[in-house]
Parts: structure tokens; sequence; C-alpha cells
């Protein structure tokens, strides 16, 4: 029996491999469309792993998140910069760390921050050293610049009208190693640079950088002491206003005690970054289903029309059929010659399909990756075995329709016509 299908198929290819075909599209497009909101789920939530608390201004939880967690631009609203001297002193608070937006080199996202953050985020750096001065960076592990390479940044990305700081240049000192979070397409500089080159002052109109001649200056007149030893002593209200700060609390009860107080009163917002994405992911399983649907859909209709061509198919060989009833083949041969073929073929569309979906949803994978810099791993889970095994059940029961059409076929009606 083998012989003859694999005999039959080759005398009949090119019907059998564009079915083939069709029954993988329909498949893979389910398939690609479950693998890939997954692989979303689980790379957003491990980059978010990394962040207890992030605390910034009344406005969007979502944007608050997505803008620390994920780098993503946004004008966020500023709060007032002696919260980041409360939060030093409190003692339910591991480590506190401020964080600035809103310049890039190319489009690679500059992030004022502290040598806390850095050796939080890379205890061990992959090259280098931690920036000990303020025209020195730190890049992530996804940045193609070498050590003691000179950037200038921009106010924005360029590519989106962005314009260079003019005069201000920093210099890598270290990268980090593979964090898994879109810190790794980041440049890492120290927060009193950037506020220096904004031109940016405390709350009593304390200028915090402390420059003087010698300094980088911008197109606008603000600059920094690229020589200039860091500082990371906050002195209350001559802290210039923040859009975030990243908080490690010291133990889970107080940080829910810290969300609770800095979301009092409504001149802050203290936001857990996993809650958020929970949130997200409802958003993520209704596009799922819709897309679910009508890859449902496409498999029926890829279906509906493989079962009028089979049975056709089936209708035009009823003389190939009746010639193997008159050599003796029983009706039960038949039924099994016909219904092989058909499984054979229908089985080997699924199982192409699963393969391409999967290829396809880690180069989607891979591109996302690429372009927002955390990991987005795509993972088989039990449920697609059974997912698999529905399929090819489904498909067992589609090979029965024209195997039973030849098996109910009458020889010698058949031979005659």
């Amino acid at each position: 029996m083998l012989r003859f299908i694999l005999a039959d198929l080759r005398r009949l290819w090119a019907g059998a491999l564009v079915m083939v075909l069709l029954i993988a599209l329909a498949v893979a497009l389910g398939v690609g469309v479950t693998l890939q909101e997954r692989a979303l789920r689980l790379g957003s939530a491990r980059a978010a792993d990394a962040f207890d608390l992030v605390i910034g201004a009344p406005g969007s939880e979502t944007q608050l998140a997505l803008s620390t967690v994920f780098l993503q631009p946004a004008a966020l609203p500023l709060m007032r910069g002696a919260l980041l001297a409360d939060l030093a002193e409190d003692p339910r608070v591991a480590w506190a760390a401020p964080v600035g937006f809103g310049d890039f080199y190319r489009d690679f996202p500059l992030v004022g921050t502290t040598t806390r953050l850095v050796r939080e985020f890379a205890p061990a750096l992959a090259e280098g050293r931690v920036f000990a001065a303020e025209g020195e960076a730190v890049v992530g592990s996804r940045v193609p610049l070498a050590i003691g390479a000179e950037i200038t940044p921009s106010h924005g990305a360029l590519a989106h009208g962005g314009q260079d700081h003019e005069g201000v240049h920093y210099h890598v000192a270290g990268r980090m190693a593979p964090t898994g979070t879109a810190w790794d397409r980041a440049i890492l500089v120290p927060i009193r640079s950037v506020w220096d080159v904004h031109g940016m002052e405390g709350a009593d109109g304390h200028d915090p950088g402390h420059a003087h001649d010698g300094r980088d200056h911008d197109h606008d007149g603000h600059g920094f002491d690229p020589a200039a030893p860091l500082d990371e002593a906050w002195h209350g209200d001559d802290t210039p206003g923040l859009p975030a700060i990243l908080v490690k609390p010291a133990s889970i009860a107080d940080a829910y005690k810290l969300r609770q107080d800095y979301r009092a009163g409504g001149a802050t917002l203290a936001v857990f970054p996993a809650e958020v994405l929970t949130g997200l992911y409802g958003l993520l399983g209704d596009a799922r289903q819709v897309l679910s649907f009508v890859a449902l859909g496409a498999q029926l209709l890829v279906a509906a029309a493989l079962a009028l061509v089979t049975v056709i198919h089936v209708g035009q060989r009823r003389r190939q059929v009746a010639a193997l009833r008159a050599f003796g083949a029983p009706r039960g041969a038949i039924f099994a010659l016909v219904w092989s073929e058909m499984l054979l073929l229908l089985a080997a569309g699924i199982l192409l399909g699963f393969a391409g979906g999967w290829l396809a949803a880690v180069q989607l994978s891979r591109l996302v990756s690429a372009r927002q810099g955390f990991d987005l791993p795509v993972e088989w889970a039990p449920g697609d075995a059974a997912g698999l095994a529905a399929l090819l059940v489904v498909a067992a029961v589609l090979a029965a329709l024209p195997a039973w059409i030849a098996y109910r076929q009458p020889a010698v009606a058949s031979l005659r016509g």
C-alpha cells in the first residue's frame, strides 16, 4: 500500500504540493500568532523583573512603566528632585536611582542615572569600568561602540528631527553585560551631566552641576566639565526635577508601603511595572483572540476547499478505484488506501505549518529584539502538543470523507462509465 501511495503522489505531485502548502499556511498563521503573543508576554515580564518600584509625577501609569522599563520616548512630567534625597534616607529603601531621558546617540537612548544603578544592573561589567566623571558613559551590550569611543548626544533621535548638542561629548568607559532588557540598547551617563547639558536647576535656583570654565557646551550655552568628578549626594531642593526614580525596596512589605505613600496626596505616582504589564496583557489577550479567530476562519475555509477538491479528485479517479476493485481489492483496502493518502498530505501540511509558524515567530522576535533591546523567547508549551494532536484528529476525520466516497463507489458502474 505504501508503494502505491508514493507512486500515486509522484504522479500527482503538483496538486499534492499545492494542498500541503495551503494547509501549512493556514496552520502557520494560527501557530505564529500564538507563539508571538506568548513570546511578548514572557519577554516583557522578564524585562520588568529588574524593576521593583518606579516613582514619577502624576500621569499615565502605563507610560511611566513603558518609559522606564522599555525606554519608550515620551515627554514625562517632572516631580520634585527633593524626593530623591528623601528616598535615599528612607530605611524602607535599599537603594534609589534617578533616571533622566530625552537625549539620543543615533537611535540609542541616553539615560542619565547613577553609578549605583549601573552596578545593580551589571555587578560585573563585560569590559571597561563604571563612569567616574561627568564626561564618561557606560553602554549596553547591544550598543556597537568600543571602549574609548566619543559620542555627541542629540536632543531627540536624529531620525525624527533631533538636533545635536554641539560641543557636548561623552567617552565610553565601560560596557554592561547582557541584561535581557531594553537597557541593553541604552547609553548610561551621569545624571548631573544631563542636568547640566539641559541647563536644569533645583527648586532653589541652584545649579547642581557646579560647572566652571573648561566645560563642554552645547548650542544653548549649557554644558558640563567632562573631567569633573561625580557628585552623587543629593541636597534637597537643589536637585532638579526628575521624570522617574527607580526604587529597590528593602522588603516586599516595604514595597507596598512605599507605593501607598507615594500614591497618596496626588503629588507623585508609584507603580509596580509588572502590575502595569498585567493590564496590558489583557489587551494582548483580546488581540490574540481576534487574530486566533481570523486564523481559525482561514483554516476552516482551507479545510472546506480541500474537502471539495478531494471529493472532486476521488470522482475523477473512480475508474482507478474500480480497477482496483476488479483486481480483487476489498472495500476495506480501498478505504484504507484513500484515507492513508489523504491523511499523509494533511499531516504533512500540519507539521509544516507548525514549523513555519515557529520560524516566523522566531524571525519576528529577532526583529523586535534588535529594535527594542529585550529578548522575546519563542517557546513551546504543553498545550501546543494538545493542539497538534487535535489538528491531526480533525485531519483524520476529514480524510475519511473521500475514503468513504471511494468505499461506496460501485466497481461495475464506474468501469462502464
